[in-house]
C-alpha cells in the first residue's frame, strides 16, 4: 500500500496578491472550485491502493488544512505540524518516520501541495510503473516530459533503464540558461525535475542517515518529541530549529547510487508565477484568461482576476497581468511577474502586512471581514459556521457591538447566557468575558464594531477554546 505524504509548507510568494503568508497558494482555487491542496489529496485517491495521507504543514496553517481535509470527507489523514520550516529533506523524514510507526514496508508517495496536472491518468500509471522499483529499494522521482525549453525548472538526464519503464539518474541540473535548455529538449535523454518521489520510507531513512547524518540524527531528536494535539502532531520547536535545513534533492537524490527517474508525459505546472498560471488557464479567443467580474475590451493575453463586488475593466492591453483583492491590486508585464518577489520582500521590510493576509481571514469557527477602520474603531463582518463556537475570551483595550445579519447567536456575556435573532444586538464591555456560538443549522452572520485605544488581534485572552488556543 502507498502512503501520500503531502508536503504543505510552501509560502507562493510569486502569487502575491492572492497568496500570503497565511493563506498560501496551495489553499487557494487557482484553477476549478478546489484549492491546489484538494486536487493534490483528492488525485492519491484514484490510485488502486492509499493509505491514510500524511500532510506536513506549518502550525498556522493547520486549520486551513483540516477544513479543506474534511470538505473533501478524508478525516483520517495524519496532520505533522513543523514548528519551523527546514526545508524538504526533513520534512519528509518525519512523514517516513510517521509512517514507519503504522507500517515497517511502508511505500511513501511524496507531493508538493500546490502543482497541477492535467492528465491525471498518465500520472496514475506513471506511479504504478514506478512502485516495483520504489519496492526493490530504489528512490524514485517523477521526470515531466518536456514540452519546450524552459529556463524555470530543473533538470534530470536519464541513464540506462531500471526495470520496464524507469532508468537510473545520471545527473541532476539545476536550472539552466535558454541555450542549455533547448540543448536538453533536443537531446531526448533530460526530463523535467518535478519534486515528486515514491520510495520505502525505511530505504529513505536509511539513505539519509549515510548521506546527511546531522540531518537524521536531528530529525530524529525532533521525532521524540511528538504529542498529539486534537487531530495533529505537534513537536518541539526548539529541538526543530536545530535541525539542518537541506532539500531532499541536495540531502539524498544527488547522493545516492539508488535514484531512479520514471518519465510522466502530462500536463504539469508547480504554477510558481503568475505567467504560468496563465498558461495553465483557459482562455477566450483573444487568449485571455480571467476569473471574477471582468470585461475586456482590446486586449489579448492577458490575465485579469477580480474579487466579489468589483468590476475589472481592460481596454487596449497586451500580455499584462492584473490581480485584484479588497486591499491590494497588481499590474504587471507578464514577461516580469517573476520580480512580484521583490515586492513581498519589500512589504515586508517596511513593515507593512499585505503580504501576511488577507482582508478576510479564515479560522476554525468561521472567518471576519474587516470592512471598516479608523483610529479608535473597526468594523467586522463576521461567519460562524453551523454548530461552530469561538473561544470564551476577553479584551483589555476594546469594547465590541455585536448586531446579528442572519441566523441565530448563543452569546456569553460575563454570568449572563441568551440568544440573539436577525436584527438584534448586544454590546460586550470592556474586560469583560465573551462568548459566541451558532446554535442553529445555517452560517451565522454578523457586524462587529469594536471601539478602544488598540484594536489587534493579539488583544485576546482566552479562558477555554476549542481547537486548543486558550
Amino acid at each position: 500500500m502507498i502512503l501520500p505524504v503531502i508536503l504543505s509548507g510552501g509560502s507562493g510568494t510569486r502569487l502575491w496578491p492572492l497568496s500570503r503568508k497565511n493563506r498560501p497558494k496551495q489553499f487557494l482555487a487557482l484553477v476549478g472550485e478546489q484549492t491546489l491542496f484538494q486536487r493534490t489529496v483528492d488525485r492519491t485517491r484514484k490510485l488502486g491502493q492509499a493509505g491514510a495521507p500524511i500532510v506536513v504543514c506549518s502550525e498556522e496553517h493547520r486549520f486551513t488544512v483540516a477544513e479543506q481535509l474534511q470538505e473533501l470527507g478524508v478525516t483520517d489523514a495524519s496532520i505533522l505540524l513543523e514548528p519551523a520550516a527546514r526545508n524538504t529533506a526533513p520534512a519528509i523524514a518525519l512523514a517516513a518516520m510517521q509512517a514507519l510507526k503504522a507500517d515497517p514496508d511502508a511505500v511513501l508517495l511524496v507531493l508538493p501541495a500546490d502543482h497541477l496536472i492535467g492528465e491525471e491518468g498518465g500520472f496514475i500509471e506513471a506511479v504504478e510503473h514506478a512502485q516495483p522499483l520504489a519496492v526493490e529499494g530504489w528512490l524514485v522521482t517523477f521526470g515531466i516530459r518536456p514540452e519546450a525549453p524552459e529556463t524555470g525548472f530543473g533538470y534530470i538526464k536519464r541513464a540506462e533503464a531500471v526495470g520496464e519503464f524507469g532508468f537510473k539518474v545520471a545527473q541532476f541540473v539545476e536550472k539552466p540558461n535558454a541555450e542549455l535548455a533547448a540543448k536538453y529538449v533536443a537531446s531526448g535523454d533530460f526530463d523535467w525535475n518535478s519534486g515528486m518521489f515514491l520510495f520505502k520510507a525505511a530505504r529513505f531513512l536509511d539513505e539519509l542517515k549515510a548521506h546527511s547524518p546531522a540531518i537524521y540524527q536531528a530529525i530524529g531528536e525532533v521525532f521524540a518529541t511528538a504529542k498529539p494535539d486534537l487531530d495533529f502532531v505537534r513537536f518541539d520547536q526548539e529541538t526543530m530549529r536545530n535541525v539542518p535545513e537541506d532539500s531532499i534533492d541536495y540531502a539524498v537524490m544527488e547522493k545516492t547510487s539508488r535514484a531512479a527517474v520514471v518519465p510522466v508525459a502530462c500536463r504539469w505546472s508547480d504554477i510558481g508565477s503568475w505567467s504560468a498560471l496563465w498558461e495553465a488557464s483557459e482562455k477566450d479567443d483573444d487568449g485571455n484568461a480571467t476569473q471574477g467580474d471582468v470585461f475586456t475590451f482590446d486586449t489579448r493575453n492577458t490575465l485579469v482576476r477580480s474579487h466579489d463586488r468589483h468590476m475589472v475593466a481592460t481596454v487596449g492591453l497586451d500580455d499584462i497581468v492584473i490581480v485584484s483583492t479588497p486591499d491590494a491590486t497588481l499590474v504587471a508585464a507578464r514577461d516580469k511577474v517573476q520580480h512580484v518577489k521583490q515586492v513581498v520582500d519589500t512589504l515586508n521590510r517596511t513593515g507593512r502586512t499585505e503580504h501576511l493576509s488577507h482582508r478576510q481571514v479564515h479560522r476554525p469557527w468561521g472567518s471576519y471581514d474587516s470592512i471598516d477602520m479608523g483610529d479608535r474603531f473597526q468594523v467586522k463582518r463576521i461567519v460562524v459556521k453551523p454548530n461552530s463556537v469561538l473561544s470564551l475570551q476577553m479584551h483589555h483595550h476594546r469594547a465590541e457591538h455585536w448586531i446579528v445579519v442572519s441566523g441565530t447567536a448563543e452569546v456569553t456575556c460575563g454570568d449572563k447566557v441568551f440568544l440573539l435573532t436577525e436584527n438584534q444586538s448586544t454590546y460586550i464591555p470592556l474586560g469583560v468575558t465573551h462568548r459566541l456560538r451558532n446554535v442553529g443549522k445555517v452560517p451565522l452572520e454578523l457586524i462587529e464594531v469594536q471601539s478602544g485605544s488598540y484594536l489587534g488581534e493579539d488583544d485576546i485572552v482566552r479562558f477555554d477554546d476549542v481547537y486548543g488556543r486558550a
